[in-house]
């Protein structure tokens, strides 16, 4: 079985929902994870602004407006007039129960709830497209088979056996219909997500099912060995591993979330990733098998903050990089890159809401500098450290920008260099010259 995931432009208007349905009657069982119709989220999460502004007024127009548009999607995807109208009754009880929100106070549980409706909608939509086109279908509830645990991970023993319970139900269906992004906590509440949404559910459902392959459909033609918008004649890189996929999308690739594929990767299951647009290009794949003496791609990470600590104090001493570490930590914050001295210590961080409480601390232990408007660009592929002369190729190709930080060693897969954002496009720009 095959499991397919399509975002939200995929199905975002009837002509790309009827050109998603050719693509998932594929003459073998297929599972299809859907997410929320474009746009409709962001109208959700408008609806909640306002009921949380105790504007039920605002709420209850923009719910209206978003119900228009639904009816036109319904006309233009529908040809009948049965399968219009039960259509438009299921879509008026989804919007009816939004409009019961807007009399009652709105807190998480209700929100979780509101949020969900677009990917309950979009999937309804699908599936009685392909019913009234005489293709069986049957569409699973991912309420009723997503769970997570009370530490908000996926509870895979669970998942495993709803779903095997649900597919019992409708074994006769070679097509599966399911919602991405939405599921249940460990109390029971809808709830979603957090980490990938809708890729993450098809990950987490291939994984449950043991798939001969992951496929997660966008608008983008797979991963590029390269930003586009800056460097010219960039090229799709048709294959990855998933350590290689993982650092290309903390690095700055938007089609993968680093963590949405961990559930392919250790069930060791393909994901190739692959256009809607254009169905007929190889894509991307993703899997465990690595391409010795390769070097696939380069990606950058904006808005990094470089912290730089010095101090006597760690010449020769224990403990000290545990309790510089020990601050990041109390104040919740990440670190990207680090490098180390024998009196000094740089990291990088992303996330810089808590950074002047961050250098206060540390100016406990030394003397700090804080180095604002930096950028993270990788070198991803084969970086093992017995292939000779690869990280000096990267070096190379940095002669004559200032780089900050260099991070090599602490993977196999990639070369980091921190640099001022100003110099992103003089690096990015040498580094594909030289390696490609």
């Amino acid at each position: 079985m095959k499991v397919m995931k399509f975002g939200g432009t995929s199905v975002g208007s009837a002509e790309r929902m009827k050109h998603v349905a050719t693509l998932i009657q594929t003459g073998q069982p297929t599972f299809v994870v859907l997410s929320a119709m474009s746009g409709t989220t962001n109208t959700l999460v408008e609806i909640a602004g306002y009921l949380y502004n105790r504007n039920p007024d605002g709420a209850s127009e923009t719910i209206n407006r978003l119900e228009a548009t639904y009816d036109g999607h319904t006309i233009k995807l529908l040809a009948t007039d049965e399968w219009r109208e039960k259509t438009k009754a299921f879509l008026h009880e989804v919007f009816d129960s939004l409009r019961a929100l807007t009399r009652q106070p709105l807190g998480p549980v209700e929100e979780k709830q509101l949020l969900a409706q677009g990917e309950i909608m979009s999937t309804h939509m699908m599936t009685n497209y392909l019913h009234e086109q005489g293709v069986p279908a049957a569409l699973l509830s991912a309420l009723d088979f997503m769970r997570l645990e009370g530490n908000g991970e996926p509870d895979l023993a669970f998942i495993r056996e709803k779903l095997g319970e649900q597919l019992q139900t409708a074994a006769d269906a070679p097509l599966y219909i399911t919602q991405g992004f939405i599921c249940r906590n460990a109390y029971g509440e809808v709830d979603n997500l957090q980490r990938g949404g809708s890729d993450y559910t098809a990950s987490l459902v291939g994984a449950a099912l043991g798939a001969e392959e992951i496929q997660i459909w966008t608008d983008i033609d797979g991963m590029h060995n390269n930003d586009p918008r800056i460097v010219d004649g960039t090229t799709a890189v048709r294959h990855l591993h998933f350590e290689e996929a993982a650092e290309l999308a903390y690095f700055g690739a938007k089609i993968l979330h680093p963590t949405c594929i961990q559930p392919a990767k250790y069930a060791n299951i393909p994901v190739r990733l692959l256009n809607t647009m254009a169905p007929e290009a190889p894509g991307t794949l993703i899997d465990n098998h690595r391409d010795t003496g390769t070097i696939k791609a380069v990606a950058a990470k904006d808005n990094i903050t470089a912290i730089r600590i010095k101090s006597s104090r760690m010449l020769l001493a224990h403990g000290f990089l545990r309790k510089v570490f020990e601050i990041f930590e109390s104040w919740h914050t990440s670190i990207d890159m680090i490098c180390t001295s024998e009196v000094g210590v740089s990291m990088s961080i992303d996330d810089t809401r808590h950074l002047g409480e961050i250098v206060h601390d540390l100016k406990k232990y030394g003397t700090v500098s804080v180095d604002l408007d930096m950028c993270i660009v990788c070198v991803v592929g084969d970086m093992d450290w017995e292939n000779v002369g690869f990280e000096t190729r990267a070096m190379q190709a940095m002669h004559d920008i200032p780089v900050r930080m260099v991070s090599y060693g602490g993977s196999n897969y990639n070369i980091s260099f921190l640099v001022r954002e100003e110099d992103k496009p003089r690096a990015l720009r040498a580094l594909s010259a030289c390696l490609f």
